[in-house]
């Protein structure tokens, strides 16, 4: 009985003997391996990121190098699209009529001496009338000749057929239209310039007034924007200086061709005209749009993109650099001069290539791996 019982005792010493020495093997191991992780993760710069090509190529990672460069100084302002007087013209009737025909209609391009609109007018008609008889007087009496019918009837002959031509040329009518033209009392206006027909208000068989504007035409190929500025920045922009336009988001260059010499009563400021290039249908009139107009310049600037730069929480701005094919590294920088798309910085050197698009992903990766130490 005292055997067996033994034998028993020898089994769980031995059993809890290898227990213990298992733990301790065990708690040895992670105790030691722990170090080794810490020390790995403090090797890796806390403001540098590695990212493999294709996840840089998914990003959308841009770089570009920075070098010293002149940079152009502006002022920011409101400004809103108006027709270009010099290149548009108004087709009105100068007597009253009545209208028979459209020729043209809203968002036609038409060219010089094109018919636009076919009017009939009674004033014309009776015009066109007295015209007829006293041309025909003239030609008999000029036939004749001025011993046969006395200086004074010939003379008086004369004056009235151009005064009857006269008064046909003021109501519209052209020379042909005026004698053998069309109908008794029927005339066409036509483009007197090449443009494109902005407004058509009216209908056929209307009665138009004189005066009344029927088309309003004008050389979209190059604009007016108004900027109003302060009475201070108005003083620093010079005639020719450049301008730039921004129009759905896209940046029209311009030339500020004149200054308004009095201040808008209603917005104390002062309106600088632009003169804006705009092929194709990129500017419409009526249209608000942010202007920017240069007063100056920097020389030896070192700026970067706006899109290369990331505000911290704290306030504070970085941009990212490429030290290698795969690894980026944010440097904190200080703001200088915001110069439109572009800011004067310091805290980088020429031939620094600078991430201009994907800083924020950047920035992200980095959080992640703040979080993963914590």
């Amino acid at each position: 009985m005292n055997i067996p019982h033994f034998s028993r005792l020898l089994l769980v010493i031995v059993i809890s003997t290898a227990l213990t020495t298992t733990l301790t093997a065990c708690g040895k191991g992670e105790s030691t391996a722990e170090p080794a992780t810490k020390n790995a993760e403090a090797a890796a710069p806390a403001d540098s990121v590695e990212l493999k090509p294709e996840a840089a190529k998914i990003a959308g990672i841009q770089t570009e190098t920075i070098s010293l460069r002149t940079l152009a100084r502006t002022v920011s302002a409101p400004g809103e699209v108006k027709s270009n007087n010099y290149r548009s013209a108004q087709i009105t009737p100068r007597v009253a009529a009545q209208v028979v025909r459209r020729h043209a209609k809203l968002g036609d391009s038409v060219k010089v001496g094109q018919p636009l609109v076919t009017l009939s007018s009674v004033e014309v008609a009776e015009a066109q009338g007295d015209a007829v008889v006293k041309e025909r007087e003239w030609d008999r009496v000029r036939e004749l000749g001025e011993t046969i019918v006395g200086a004074r009837r010939y003379l008086d002959a004369k004056v009235a057929a151009e005064q009857a031509h006269a008064k046909l040329s003021a109501y519209g009518l052209s020379p042909a239209e005026a004698v053998k033209g069309q109908a008794l009392g029927q005339f066409t206006l036509v483009a007197p310039r090449a443009g494109t027909i902005l407004s058509d208000e009216f209908v056929e068989g209307e009665r138009i007034e004189p005066g009344r504007v029927l088309f309003l035409i004008a050389d979209e190929s190059a604009s007016w924007v108004e900027a109003n500025l302060s009475p201070a920045d108005a003083s620093r922009v010079m005639q020719g200086s450049k301008a730039r336009v921004k129009v759905d988001g896209r940046w029209l260059d311009g030339v500020v061709i004149q200054k308004h010499h009095q201040l808008n009563e209603t917005t104390r400021t002062i309106p600088v005209r632009i003169e804006v290039k705009t092929p194709g249908d990129h500017i419409h009139n009526g249209e608000f749009v942010e202007c920017r107009l240069q007063i100056g310049t920097i020389e030896n600037a070192m700026a970067v993109p706006n899109s290369a730069l990331y505000q911290g929480t704290d306030g504070s701005w970085a941009v990212f650099v490429q030290e290698s094919a795969t690894r980026y590294k944010r440097i904190s920088v200080k703001i200088k001069e915001e110069l439109g798309e572009m800011t004067v910085v310091e805290g980088i050197a020429a031939g620094t290539k600078v991430v201009t698009q994907g800083a924020f992903y950047l920035n992200s990766e980095l959080a992640k791996a703040s979080f993963g130490e914590e």
